[in-house]
């Protein structure tokens, strides 16, 4: 099975841990090790809100902004990295086919953000379009898709499962309102659905969470499922 695995920075590296980093490697090691081939994005986090914020104060503009959060993401990326060792990609890939060629070389291959204008939930979904993944996991500081931002509405109910389209109906509103928490953008919503790539969005604050939902279709998040599809035949063990 192919899969993609998106971390938030917030997840990876709240606080520059290095035994979270290397949980989290050890979890994309096992993954590994099972058979999987996997790619990773990793996010920025707060430390990437904080440049953003204090270059903002200084005047830069929106691109250069999103240059700076790039930046991040792909620092967060070499982490991860040093903590895989030799079994991931040397240096975060910085575009699609690179990030394809690393897996076709048998590496778990680790990239960052792409492009001013993009998040790293919309990189996720179009590295696993690219590489007609199975399986794309978003790994956040969410437990899943709620029908309203679970922060500010104590009566919101999380979905158990619900369509790709259905999944872009619910950003989209969440897209609108400033401030709200949206478990994936609009984008990347977008792209799963028009890719129908199956897909999951889980609380990643146990790495060991993502090994469940890859290997075995265990979590406690929201499953994203095309319609017509099977589970993976990688889970029922009829690969």
């Amino acid at each position: 099975m192919r899969v993609v695995v998106s971390i938030g920075g917030s997840v990876l590296a709240p606080d520059l841990d290095p035994g979270r980093v290397a949980a989290y490697a050890e979890a994309i090691e096992r993954v590994a090790a099972d058979g999987c081939e996997v790619g990773v994005v990793v996010g920025g986090g707060g430390v990437a809100r904080e440049y953003i914020e204090t270059a903002r104060e200084l005047g830069a503009n929106e691109v250069e902004l999103d240059q700076l959060g790039i930046g991040t993401t792909r620092l967060n990326a070499r982490l991860l990295i040093a903590a895989l060792e030799d079994r991931a990609n040397v240096s975060p890939a910085t575009g699609y086919d690179e990030a394809a060629e690393a897996l076709r070389r048998g590496e778990v291959s680790v990239m960052g953000g792409v492009t001013p204008g993009q998040t790293t939930d919309a990189v996720a979904a179009a590295f696993a379009e690219s590489v007609d993944a199975d399986l794309l996991v978003y790994a956040t500081s969410a437990d899943g898709v709620y029908d309203a931002d679970p922060n500010v509405d104590a009566d919101a109910s999380q979905f158990a499962e619900l369509s790709p389209a259905a999944l872009v109906d619910i950003v989209l509103p969440m897209s609108r309102n400033a401030g709200a928490s949206a478990p994936v953008d609009l984008l990347a919503a977008k792209l799963i659905d028009r890719a129908g790539i199956r897909s999951i969005v889980l609380d990643g604050t146990d790495p060991s969470a993502v090994v469940d939902a890859v290997l075995r279709g265990d979590h406690t998040g929201t499953d994203v499922v095309p319609t017509g599809t099977d589970e993976p035949s990688y889970w029922t063990g009829d690969t």
